[in-house]
């Protein structure tokens, strides 16, 4: 099967903010992502660990668009990075049925 290349873009969001980052995808053209909850990290602060009693629930928020819909979201959440201290990475990766994403 042939593949195609695309971007893959995960942001690591608490979940309160995870509807502003869905919203800035929809806003860049990117349609489809999967929401996966985050039990446990470590990172700059030390370690951490799911606390639904304090609000400090993390999700990762996964998309596969083409680079420049990927593009367009890094502008439209760029704001959002330092000041929400969301985690965003982008890595290319080859897909079957790229017409998908």
């Amino acid at each position: 099967m042939k593949t195609v290349n695309r971007k893959r873009l995960e942001i690591l969001a608490d979940a309160p903010l995870v509807p502003r980052v869905v919203a800035a995808l929809k806003q860049s053209g990117i349609a489809n992502h999967t929401v996966l909850p985050v039990v446990s990290g470590a990172g700059r602060s030390g370690d951490w660990s799911e606390e639904r009693v304090t609000g400090s629930t993390k999700q990762w928020v996964l998309a596969i668009t083409s680079e420049e819909k990927s593009a367009a979201f890094v502008d439209t959440i760029g704001p959002l990075l330092d000041s929400h201290h969301l985690l965003l990475t982008i890595a290319d990766v080859a897909v079957v049925r790229g017409e998908r994403f």
